[in-house]
């Protein structure tokens, strides 16, 4: 049992993570209608993992953004067909097939996470650098703690469930 100073902390952190999601699912909206290079987030999120991890299986890849096989399967066909993507046969067995970002795709990645990334250092560019500091801190504490609580969550059982 929590404490009522610990409830009143979380409905806080958790209206604001509402109102924030709300704010970035528009905004990505309105940047995908202003940008050539714009992907749709959850399939730019594969994108993602292709360039960082490097090239992998379709059930890897699901498995890196906890979604399912044929989730993955149709974004994967959206970004072969915008040729951000590529599939190979894999070296290691022939019979599979990987997925590796292409050139373009490496390219749209860079243009994208630039793009973020100065809007969000405009958006902070008047906050104290200990404050910036402490904010990407923490905001990194949350989400790996976060993610380690799903992890747990949907344990051995669930994992079996996603291959």
């Amino acid at each position: 049992m929590h404490s009522d100073a610990e409830i009143t902390t979380a409905d806080l952190v958790g209206t604001q993570l509402v109102r924030l999601v709300r704010l970035l699912e528009r905004k990505q909206a309105q940047y995908q209608a202003d940008h050539p290079d714009a992907v749709e987030r959850a399939t730019y999120i594969l994108l993602v993992h292709l360039v960082k991890d490097g090239p992998q299986r379709a059930g890897t890849l699901a498995e890196s953004v906890y979604s399912d096989p044929s989730t993955i399967s149709r974004q994967v066909a959206q970004l072969v067909r915008l040729g951000l993507v590529e599939r190979t046969a894999d070296p290691e067995d022939g019979r599979a097939t990987l997925l590796a970002a292409t050139d373009e795709g490496r390219r749209v990645f860079e243009e994208n996470r630039r793009n973020r990334n100065e809007r969000i250092a405009g958006l902070m560019g008047e906050w104290d650098p200990a404050d910036r500091a402490r904010f990407a801190d923490l905001l990194v504490r949350f989400t790996t703690d976060f993610e380690n609580q799903h992890r747990i969550s949907t344990g051995p059982a669930a994992a079996a469930g996603r291959s």
